[in-house]
Parts: structure tokens; C-alpha cells; sequence
């Protein structure tokens, strides 16, 4: 997601004249060429491996939910509702992003770079969106599990749901809707105001919460292993239930970082900086950040494993045999 970012700051960083090169085309650094090179036909291949993947992931995911009338429950709407934004990911921002970033470097107007900057915008602020209230679900399933029912209930899904989408979907038209044609004498500072203010609501805020609220579930889950400890004296018990926690959240939250937090911290440097920007350092981040998309159905559904069990009927055909929707998984 770094990239509309650094294309939007790029529109404006020369005293808000149009250039007579493209921004997207300007922002990748390369020259372009009539036919693709051994390397650009090897790259579309692996991503489009990898966008295969991250379809058929969360594809796999989102029959699972649907289908199985165990799976309905609050958590695993939050995980559809993610699982929805990565597919998308997957089938749109994967292909565009390759068309602009690696096919032949070629030349492409301005509307594709809205459409594909719109997609891009609005499906990964909505993964980390619906990333950030997975972990609120959690929290109060395991710190707060006598309260869980009301304060999770249908409704506070549909609103987490209705913000997780409608929030992206205004900035991204915010963003790409900006004219440039009616930008004043101050329009580069705007601008910076503006992508700062963007990267706080759509990663540090979200990013702040979900290390809070992990923070505090492994703390909650220690003081629980600890209370077990007490009642069957079992050291090895507790162990492997801290073991567990601690590997568990770990994933979680150094995949989310290790794939987010490089683009957006690129982001804030050259906010701030006077430097240009690197195209294919910013191309590369840019990836990392798309293939969060492909991680998370492995981490939100591989973990449990009725999720398993779910996969493994919709894989072998099972479920095209018969009606398994009220099969008990685990």
C-alpha cells in the first residue's frame, strides 16, 4: 500500500506542476520496453503463483465459514469478513499491481492507476481494519468470557463489519478523488498533513490497539496458566500452556509487523525527508505488504483445528456428496 501513498506525495512534490510522465509510470523507475525480459515473465509467474494461492486460501476460508453451521459464530464473521478483503486482494490488487509494477513496464493512463490505487487503498485498509477487530473479539473472549455475549453481539459485528469497509472505502476516495488541478499555494504541505494523518488512522492507531490488546491476552493467559498450576500442581502443564500463548501471538502479530511495517515505516521517512524515493525498494515493500493477504488465512484458520477438518472435507470433494453442514468438525 505504500505506493499510492508515495504516488500521491510524488503529484505534488514539485510545486504542484503536472509532469508530462505518468505518476504511476514515474514512481516505478524503470524505462519502459516493447517486450518482456526473462525476468519480468519469471516474476509474473511467482506472483501470479502467489496470487493463486492467496485466492484459493481465503477462498477456502470463506466456504468453511458459510458452509458449515458450526462456524457461524461472531469470531469467524470478523475472519469471513477478512477473508472476503484478502480474496479480494488476491483476484484484483494482485493482477493490476503486476500489470503496473512488472509487464513490460508499459506506459498506462491515469484511470488505471485510480482504479488500481482504489482497490489497493480500500482492500488492504480494510484487512488491517479487520485485523484490529479480530484482536477487540478476542480480548474479550479470553479476558472477559462472562461478558463476551453482550458485549460481542450481532449488532457490534455488523457495525465492526460496516466500519472495517466504510472506512477504507471513504479514504480511498478521498485520496484518489484529489484534483490536483485546484491545488493552492500551500498543496505540498496539505498533502503531507493528509498522508500523515492516513497512515495514523489506517496503520499506527490500528497497529497500537492490536499490541495493547495481544499484550494483555498473553498477560491474562499466563495469570491463567498460573491459576491452573495452583489447582493440579502441574509445572508442565502451565509450560506448555504459556508455550502455546506465547507462539501463538507471536505469529500473529510478527507476521502482521513483518510484512506492514517496513512499507509504512519507508512512508513516514520520506514524508519527511528530502530524498527520492527508490522505485523498486518501494515496489518491493509493496509486495510484502499484498502478501499479508496470503499469510493470514494460514494464521486465523491453520491455527484451529476445526478449520482443518473443514478444509480437508472441502478439498477431497466430501461435501459435494452430501449435506455435511451440521457436521461437528471437532
Amino acid at each position: 500500500m505504500d505506493g499510492w501513498m508515495d504516488n500521491l506525495i510524488g503529484q505534488f512534490s514539485s510545486g504542484c506542476h503536472p509532469s508530462n510522465v505518468n505518476p504511476c509510470f514515474k514512481m516505478a523507475s524503470y524505462l519502459p520496453t516493447e517486450t518482456p525480459t526473462i525476468v519480468c515473465v519469471f516474476l509474473n509467474v511467482f506472483l501470479g503463483s502467489i496470487s493463486v494461492i492467496t485466492v484459493c486460501g481465503n477462498l477456502l476460508v470463506i466456504i468453511s465459514i458459510v458452509y458449515f453451521r458450526q462456524l457461524h459464530t461472531p469470531t469467524n464473521a470478523l475472519i469471513l469478513s477478512l477473508a472476503v478483503a484478502d480474496l479480494l486482494v488476491g483476484a484484483l490488487v494482485f493482477p493490476l499491481t503486476m500489470e503496473f509494477s512488472i509487464t513490460s513496464c508499459l506506459y498506462h493512463e491515469e484511470m488505471f492507476c485510480k482504479v488500481r490505487s482504489s482497490f489497493d487503498i480500500t482492500l488492504s485498509t480494510c484487512s488491517i481494519l479487520n485485523l484490529c477487530c479480530i484482536s477487540v473479539d478476542r480480548y474479550y473472549a479470553v479476558c472477559q468470557p462472562l461478558a463476551y455475549r453482550t458485549k460481542i453481539s450481532s449488532h457490534v459485528i455488523v457495525v465492526m463489519m460496516l466500519v472495517s469497509w466504510g472506512v477504507p472505502g471513504v479514504v480511498a476516495v478521498s485520496l484518489v478523488g484529489f484534483n490536483r488541478s485546484k491545488c493552492g499555494q500551500n498543496c505540498f504541505f496539505t498533502v503531507v498533513l493528509g498522508k500523515i494523518l492516513i497512515v495514523l488512522i489506517t496503520f499506527y492507531l490500528p497497529l497500537l490497539v492490536m499490541i495493547c490488546i495481544y499484550l494483555k491476552i498473553f498477560f491474562v493467559a499466563q495469570k491463567q496458566a498460573h491459576s491452573i498450576q495452583s489447582m493440579k500442581n502441574s509445572g508442565a502443564s502451565v509450560s506448555k500452556m504459556e508455550r502455546k500463548a506465547t507462539k501463538t501471538l507471536a505469529i500473529v502479530m510478527g507476521v502482521f509487523l513483518l510484512c506492514w511495517l517496513p512499507s509504512f515505516l519507508c512512508t513516514t521517512v520520506f514524508t519527511f525527508s528530502t530524498a527520492s524515493h527508490p522505485g523498486p525498494l518501494v515496489e518491493i515493500l509493496n509486495w510484502l505488504v499484498l502478501s499479508n493477504s496470503t499469510f493470514n488465512p494460514f494464521i486465523y484458520a491453520l491455527f484451529y483445528r476445526w478449520f482443518r477438518s473443514a478444509f480437508k472435507m472441502i478439498i477431497s470433494g466430501k461435501i459435494v456428496l452430501g449435506d455435511f453442514t451440521d457436521s461437528k468438525l471437532f
